[in-house]
């Protein structure tokens, strides 16, 4: 009786707080959507009304699904106060080895496309698991393993593929790549393609999203991330959640490197080892991710993802110089790291 007596407070304290944070949650959400939607209006004035047309939009969106899939997988990383600095390289790694096993393959089709995309998802699951080893193991920070990840698959992706992009000898891989999804519907209602990397990115921001918010795994992240001693004294498997989001980050490198080699029907070491690394944690930061762990969201990451996007559209509407463009990058990132440590200040204090 007395045991029921304790257990009932704290089970309707527990539904209080998750309450609050899905408040708080769906608030940052609405109001980030509201904030876009201002952006979007003052940038078409500028724009003189060429940035809303249904084109443009659909242009962005293209542009930044590759960034944002990649965000996906960085977004679980840094919610546990970690980072990932070698997604970019596994980028190009998986993309060299899916073009080699894809032109070793003797059959072709449905098959040879799963089975290449697999042989991808295998690898950045292979190396995530190698990342998240030294920090589970031997407490070594992140940006030191992840880093020399990242030198890692550099040198393997130039030395197996000799220093030289992969052509694809099958076209199974072209309607990936360039393709677009219901694209003879889109083209009898006379409207633009949705194109495929388009749909990827929607599919896999859900997928993360639901897997974040309303799995047990989601909430024992944001408790590593919030306070790994007290996760692990409440019964938290705390090597297996950090192993499991490096694992979660090099399968989204993955996908992304699939996606690449489609496009460009090549897989090159070139690929990926440019700014998107940097353009993917970006996007993370801009959409509410604290770098401090504990806190953020895949919807918001996504967001974050938008927004660059859209500065960067509206910069090449206008035709600024590449070189301002990343000094505006820079200026907005800054600005949404100190936006955050000022708002958790201030919650501190109330």
């Amino acid at each position: 009786m007395a045991d029921e007596q304790i257990q009932e407070p704290l089970e309707a304290s527990a539904r209080q707080e998750r309450s609050k944070r899905l408040r708080a949650y769906w608030l940052r959400v609405i109001g980030a959507l509201v904030g876009l939607v201002v952006v979007a209006v003052v940038i078409n004035v500028f724009a003189k009304g060429t940035f809303l047309a249904w084109g443009n939009i659909v242009q962005v969106l293209r542009q930044i699904s590759y960034n944002c899939i990649m965000g996906v997988g960085q977004t679980f990383v840094i919610i546990t106060a970690g980072i990932d600095l070698s997604i970019g390289s596994l980028v190009s790694l998986t993309g060299v080895v899916m073009a080699l096993f894809a032109n070793a393959m003797h059959f072709g089709g449905l098959p040879l496309v799963v089975a290449t995309l697999a042989v991808g998802i295998a690898v950045g699951a292979l190396a995530g698991y190698v990342n998240a080893l030294p920090v589970v193991r031997l407490n070594l920070p992140p940006f030191i393993t992840t880093l020399a990840m990242m030198m890692i698959a550099v040198g393997l992706s130039y030395k197996i593929s000799h220093g030289r992009p992969i052509p694809l000898q099958s076209g199974a891989f072209q309607g990936i790549g360039i393709g677009a999804f219901l694209g003879g519907l889109t083209r009898a209602m006379h409207v633009h393609d949705i194109p495929n990397p388009v749909i990827w990115m929607i599919v896999i921001v859900a997928v993360g999203s639901i897997l974040l918010t309303k799995t047990r795994f989601g909430r024992y992240v944001f408790a590593l991330g919030g306070n790994e001693e007290a996760a692990r004294l409440a019964g938290v498997n705390v090597r297996r959640i950090k192993t499991l989001v490096y694992v979660i980050s090099g399968v989204c490198a993955g996908i992304v490197g699939f996606l690449y080699m489609a496009l460009f029907s090549s897989g090159s070491p070139q690929t990926g080892t440019g700014d998107e690394m940097l353009e993917a944690i970006a996007a993370v930061v801009v959409g509410g991710t604290s770098l401090m762990g504990g806190r953020g969201s895949i919807v918001g990451t996504f967001f974050g993802a938008l927004l660059i996007g859209m500065l960067y559209n509206v910069m090449n509407l206008l035709n600024v110089e590449s070189y301002t463009q990343k000094i505006v990058l820079g200026a907005v990132i800054l600005l949404a790291v100190v936006l955050d440590e000022t708002r958790k200040r201030y919650l501190a204090k109330t």
